[in-house]
């Protein structure tokens, strides 16, 4: 059962926190509908706050089945039948006698199946043959003077300055794109929230690699197949909120993402009837809008 609760905050982005506060749920759970922008007023009056409608999906509640009262009368009746029964199960005690008739257990003398352990069973079982270890990727060494050095060149004398020990491998792909893959332990720092730190990363790559070159390139830096989960992710939020949008008929404005996620979430709704996509908003809170078209 589809529900919904309306909360005010400073900011559009603190209304919908108090919202997910007092529902507890997170950010992908809900659909937002802004029902006014903040207003800062004019020395302190008329300012007025944002206000947000949230819509969240709520369990439907099954009623219990009513308990029907018994009558006097019916309450009374199961009493009759109890004392009845009881004498009835002491005539049944002489029968204990037939119990000598289990010495029919004393057929030990098919125990030689018992042998059946001795078929090698548990060599069937031996064959555990475990699982070959995914041996690590091999990465051939950059030659000397390409442009594969100097971006590992360059990324590794800035892990160094953050402390990492994580290696940068770079490969040519095409159309002049290199794929740089950062190799270590504990790499979730590296990663970020949301990727931030790689995204930061691969912005100084592209800036300092491109000033000495002739021709203009794209670096694309990754780590433990962040990038291939988080487009995986994106486009499974993206049909998500959509499916809701159908439902409803409403528009609703997803949370701020930078240009490369947004371009993820167009991608992945072009083709789906009945809802459109575009950008609204300034960097870096620039947010993609799914409506329904008819």
């Amino acid at each position: 059962m589809e529900k919904t609760i309306v909360t005010t905050g400073k900011t559009i982005d603190i209304a919908i926190e108090n919202a997910l506060t007092q529902l507890g749920l997170d950010r992908d759970s809900v659909s937002v509908q802004v029902l006014c922008q903040a207003k800062s007023g004019f020395l302190g009056f008329g300012a007025q706050d944002a206000k947000v409608q949230v819509t969240y999906e709520a369990p439907d509640l099954v009623p219990e089945a009513p308990k029907v009262a018994l009558s006097s009368a019916s309450r009374s009746k199961p009493r009759k039948p109890a004392k009845q029964e009881a004498p009835k199960a002491e005539p049944k005690m002489p029968e204990a006698p037939k119990a000598p008739k289990a010495e029919k257990p004393a057929r030990p003398a098919r125990q030689p199946k018992a042998e059946a352990p001795k078929t090698e069973a548990p060599k069937a079982a031996a064959p555990k043959v475990e699982a070959p270890k995914a041996e690590p990727k091999v990465f051939a060494p950059a030659e000397p003077g390409s442009v594969e050095e100097k971006i590992e060149t360059f990324l590794k004398g800035l892990l160094e300055h953050m402390g990492s020990d994580a290696v940068p491998h770079a490969t040519k792909g095409e159309d002049n794109t290199y794929s740089v893959e950062l190799v270590g332990k504990d790499l979730g720092y590296l990663i970020g929230r949301r990727g931030d730190t790689l995204d930061a990363l691969q912005h100084l790559a592209n800036y300092t690699i491109n000033r000495s070159l002739d021709e203009h390139i794209r670096i694309n830096v990754d780590a433990e197949s962040y990038r291939a989960k988080r487009d995986e992710s994106l486009r499974r939020y993206a049909c998500k909120k959509a499916q809701q949008v159908l439902k409803v008929r409403r528009r609703t404005m997803l949370e701020p993402m930078n240009a490369y996620e947004r371009h993820v979430i167009h991608s992945a709704l072009q083709d789906m009837e009945n809802i459109s996509t575009h950008s609204t908003g300034t960097e870096p809170n620039r947010r993609v809008v799914i409506e329904y078209v008819r």
